[in-house]
């Protein structure tokens, strides 16, 4: 999970040599960067300057009350319109524009076991998943990932929900800026079958995975609930190619995951992914299965 769970996001180098490495190693969850909380409080500044509460200013730059919060506390990353309504809504001063060109992204929202895997994830070559538990983090709609989110334990509170949401959503974008970049899934039947919300909220999930895997670069396999037991039933599993040609994977369980990167394991696991693949319905045949569950909705 992005923050706690299932696909908990992660990332760093990894040296030629590195194994899995225990989640106690790993760096402690990470604060908004420097230049967010900076560029928030002078939101926040103009904006109070202005005299405008954040629902007003919320409507002004079309955005709700809770994204305008999270801008200001430094917890996301406004995008270009953000940044361009709110200029305009607060004076055209060009702070804001000025500010905006030295934000960074901190890794607020992704858990401290899924920060290496996350950095690497951005600069792979080709990312392959194999879920059985939930739909995967990259093919999530939002509302589902609010519901996965809202169903962790410990609870947690609106704030750190938002911000874990904010996280996952900003890590699908990944998908869409890279469109050269070969994203395979396999996900089995069951997984999209688990109810969740109402039935527009689940139609709206199947919408959303059809549309991210409608790009030439990106596969969507199912396993179908008749298939036979097969070689990854250990659990879920990631494989993704690094620009030098090594192949490293990443499996997760209860509130820790592992970053694999042994040659030997990592011939194991791309037999065992690769096998399941010549198992699973083909790509034409699983968007078939996918709208027709959508209309049994």
């Amino acid at each position: 999970m992005d923050v706690v769970g299932v696909e908990g996001e992660a990332a760093g180098a990894v040296s030629a040599g590195a194994r899995a490495v225990p989640v106690g190693e790993w760096e402690r969850e990470p604060h908004p960067s420097d230049s967010l909380r900076t560029f928030g409080a002078v939101v926040q500044a103009l904006r109070e300057h202005a005299g405008l509460s954040r629902v007003d200013l919320g409507a002004r730059v079309q955005y709700s009350k809770h994204t305008v919060e999270s801008v200001e506390l430094g917890r996301r990353m406004p995008d270009e319109a953000f940044v361009e309504r709110a200029e305009e809504a607060l004076g055209n001063t060009g702070a804001l524009r000025k500010a905006a060109r030295h934000l960074t992204r901190g890794e607020a929202g992704l858990a401290a076991w899924f920060r290496r895997w996350a950095r690497l994830e951005r600069e792979a070559v080709s990312l392959c998943t194999y879920e059985c538990r939930l739909v995967p983090g990259l093919l999530q709609s939002e509302a589902y990932a609010r519901a996965v989110f809202e169903g962790t334990i410990p609870l947690r509170t609106d704030e750190e929900l938002e911000v874990q949401l904010a996280a996952r959503m900003e890590r699908q974008a990944m998908m869409r800026e890279r469109p050269t970049v070969p994203f395979g899934f396999i996900v089995e039947e069951h997984v999209f079958r688990r109810g969740f919300g109402d039935a527009e909220a689940m139609r709206g999930l199947v919408d959303h995975v059809l549309e991210l895997t409608a790009p030439r670069n990106v596969t969507l396999q199912v396993v179908p609930v008749e298939a036979r037991l097969h070689a990854c039933l250990d659990g879920p599993l990631q494989i993704l190619e690094t620009s030098e040609g090594r192949r490293l994977g990443y499996s997760e369980g209860q509130q820790n995951g592992r970053l694999i990167s042994d040659p030997k394991e990592m011939i194991l696991l791309c037999q065992r992914y690769d096998t399941l693949r010549s198992q699973a319905l083909n790509p034409t045949e699983s968007r078939d299965l996918l709208e027709r569950l959508r209309g049994e909705l």
